[in-house]
């Protein structure tokens, strides 16, 4: 957890800000602060550790010199060793207030800045955590920030009557899984995947679907049942489920993949948002689920957060 040492306002940008008994937050940040407004970085936060790394004089450059909203002190969690460390979709809550990491670091603008200008450095860029607030409410000195990590849930359907009667066994699933785990541990994100092998029914199939978006799965990913036989029942059920079809991904797969090999042009892949899950109806082989997640795994973090959000350009 982490004890808010100061809470701090300044009604103009780019300047340091000044120490108050108390903030109070609603859905455009903290009134009164000039960050307030409709937009990602509303809520900055800034370990006092950086102001120990910096050997300042306490004296001179007092909580709120680098222009952070709150100064905290402690670490967030076992797992988690410094501020810095978040990572977007992490939360911060206290009583009824709950913040929503969008960002770490951001550009310090250098010669000019007031704040660079007094400091000689800032370390902002590299220590502060920028958030948004999902909940508002009251915050002061004292009051402790309880750490929530985002926790991504994903699940894998597998659609072949074959595979669930036992006939062979189904290796596509488990291999998607397989890269989607490696996938969230590259990039550090706590998960939990979910899976499920399903016969080629478009109501069963229909109902499992809208269960895992309605539950807020932030990713859900198919394999199988994407070719022109008559049992091929996915891409139509995925359709009726979708809020927001996003085509390029699997148009551009199916023609570089299809250049080599102009079977791969039949499949009927399909991307897009249903709800604030990101759905991927992908073939049924080892192979194309392999070459597709390779190119999906591109772009799914900027995915990810434009759905969340956040805007990482």
């Amino acid at each position: 957890m982490l004890i808010i040492q100061s809470v701090n306002v300044s009604e103009k940008k780019g300047i340091v800000k000044t120490s108050r008994p108390f903030i109070e937050l609603d859905a455009m940040g903290i009134k009164g602060d000039a960050h307030a407004g409709d937009w990602h970085r509303q809520v900055s936060l800034l370990g006092e550790e950086a102001y120990g790394m910096m050997e300042l004089d306490a004296a001179e450059f007092p909580y709120g010199s680098f222009a952070e909203n709150i100064t905290t002190s402690g670490t967030p969690g076992d797992n988690t060793p410094d501020l810095k460390h978040c990572r977007p979709g992490d939360r911060f809550r206290c009583g009824e207030v709950l913040l929503e990491v969008t960002q770490i670091g951001k550009k310090c603008h250098g010669p000019g800045c007031a704040i660079y200008e007094e400091t000689g450095h800032c370390v902002m860029p590299k220590e502060g955590v920028f958030t948004r607030v999902l909940s508002g409410g009251m915050l002061k000195p004292g009051d402790t920030l309880i750490y929530e990590p985002k926790e991504y849930r994903i699940v894998v359907i597998t659609l072949s009557t074959r595979a669930y009667k036992g006939v062979y066994t189904d290796r596509s699933g488990p291999e998607l899984e397989r890269l989607i785990g490696d996938f969230c541990k590259e990039n550090d994100w706590p998960y939990r995947i979910f899976c499920a092998l399903l016969p080629d029914d478009a109501a069963l199939f229909h109902f499992e679907l809208r269960k895992y978006i309605r539950a807020g799965y932030d990713m859900v990913f198919t394999t199988g049942g994407t070719g022109i036989g008559s049992s091929d029942i996915t891409i139509g059920v995925v359709k009726r489920v979708l809020d927001k079809e996003i085509p390029g991904i699997m148009e551009y797969i199916r023609l570089k993949y299809g250049s080599d090999n102009p079977n791969a042009l039949l499949s009927a892949s399909l991307a897009g948002v249903a709800e604030n899950s990101l759905v991927f109806a992908l073939p049924g082989s080892v192979k194309a689920v392999n070459e597709y997640f390779s190119e999906i795994a591109r772009i799914l973090k900027h995915m990810i957060f434009m759905r969340m959000g956040i805007d990482m350009h």
